[in-house]
């Protein structure tokens, strides 16, 4: 947003301008850390119109721009390049403007004499609380450029996974609605054509076509309220699954649908340890990284598996022992590899172990899950075309014959 201000300076002259910030906050703050005297600052009505609003919308920092972007930072710092001179360097280079907006009130904290960590931390919707802690980290040991490429290699794993997952879906589901849409064209616009001409003709109708006309006349006089009705549905099912119960009802869901379960599962058991294996790594106190996975892991059942574990965990258990209350969703190979590790003192090292196993894993059960789908939708959506045109084809090779 676009701010205009009058102001004061050091010196006693008066100042006007414009600045960019987030907000009226960020933007007195940031004056005001320049040394100005606020007089008046105001939105400027230009930058406040629809149209700028819906580009502002859109234009979002994705994770591949952090990813990005912690790699430069990765490089920079290891140039030892001063912070400052990072930020204000990356603002001025990077090509969303979103993300630069956030990259200049960053580099004005810094120069107020923020620390990293603390400037990240108020941008939340860019840098996660657990990007922020693993910065927290570097800071205190001063390994600032590892850290960074421990994010960007950690944000790089997790996009490609949770893509590969998502991109499994795709054809499928571009398969089905395809289907569905030629299917309601069919019962909607030939169907009752043809229907029309099977039924002047005074043959026979078999039961199957009956119930295929059946179908095609509902559709025909009730397919906008049958739309409606699904859309009603749909709306307030979604507005419950956005709600806690109803976010852990779809969660629990995930977990228990046959085949699709065993991919969400390792899915988040790949989440997991490479989230503890990577701010361990850091040297991040093991409490404090299961409470950061638990945030991190997008599902309630293993949120609440974790803030149990820290629990448990604050109580003098190890994090085998903790783990292993729960079989159903953390295997039994995976604790007591973590047991070794405790033993050994390399945990974090058994976790990017085990990180990089279910990591294939995921990639194998996606595989798997597709050669099943395909052939199953294949299966489907022959079936459905057969029965159309037996349905079709049979009354009208009967007309013709009786002719």
């Amino acid at each position: 947003m676009l701010f205009n201000y009058d102001a004061i300076d050091q010196t006693g002259a008066k100042r006007s301008g414009s600045i960019d910030a987030l907000n009226v906050e960020v933007a007195i703050s940031s004056l005001q850390r320049r040394g100005f005297v606020l007089t008046t600052i105001k939105e400027n009505e230009g930058g406040s119109s629809f149209l700028s609003k819906n580009i502002s919308f859109f234009d979002r920092v994705s994770t591949k721009d952090v990813v990005i972007l912690s790699r430069q930072l990765s490089t920079l710092f290891q140039a030892q390049v001063s912070a400052l001179r990072i930020f204000r360097l990356l603002s001025s280079e990077t090509e969303n403007p979103t993300l630069a907006r956030n990259l200049t009130v960053i580099a004005d904290d810094l120069q107020a004499g923020s620390a990293i960590s603390a400037a990240l931390g108020k941008h939340p919707k860019v840098f996660s609380e657990f990007y922020v802690s693993m910065v927290k980290a570097g800071e205190e040991s001063g390994k600032l450029d590892e850290t960074f490429l421990y994010l960007a290699d950690y944000l790089d794993r997790a996009y490609d996974l949770s893509s590969k997952v998502k991109g499994a879906l795709v054809y499928p589901a571009f398969v089905i609605v395809v289907f569905i849409t030629v299917m309601i064209l069919m019962f909607t616009m030939v169907i009752p054509k043809i229907a029309g001409i099977i039924a002047d003709s005074g043959v026979q109708i078999p039961i199957y076509t009956k119930i295929i006309m059946g179908i095609s006349d509902f559709l025909v006089r009730y397919g906008f309220v049958l739309l409606g009705v699904i859309m009603v549905i749909g709306f307030f099912v979604i507005r419950f699954v956005r709600t806690p119960v109803g976010k852990r009802s779809y969660d629990e869901l995930k977990l228990s649908i046959p085949y699709v379960s065993n991919l969400f599962r390792k899915l988040y058991l790949a989440r997991l340890a490479d989230n503890m294996s990577t701010m361990l790594a850091s040297g991040i106190p093991i409490v404090r990284s299961l409470e950061l996975t638990a945030n991190v892991i997008d599902n309630k059942v293993f949120q609440e598996i974790m803030s149990d574990t820290v629990a448990s965990v604050k109580g003098g258990k190890t994090l085998s022992e903790s783990l292993a209350l729960y079989p159903d969703q953390i295997p039994g190979i995976m604790t007591q590899m973590m047991k070794v590790g405790e033993e050994s003192g390399a945990l974090g090292n058994i976790l990017k172990t085990v990180s990089k196993f279910y990591a294939r894993e995921v990639t194998t059960a996606i595989d798997s899950l597709v050669s099943l789908i395909e052939p199953a939708m294949i299966v489907c959506l022959g079936g459905g075309v057969a029965v159309l045109l037996a349905s079709v084809l049979v009354p009208i090779y009967n007309i013709a014959s009786a002719q």
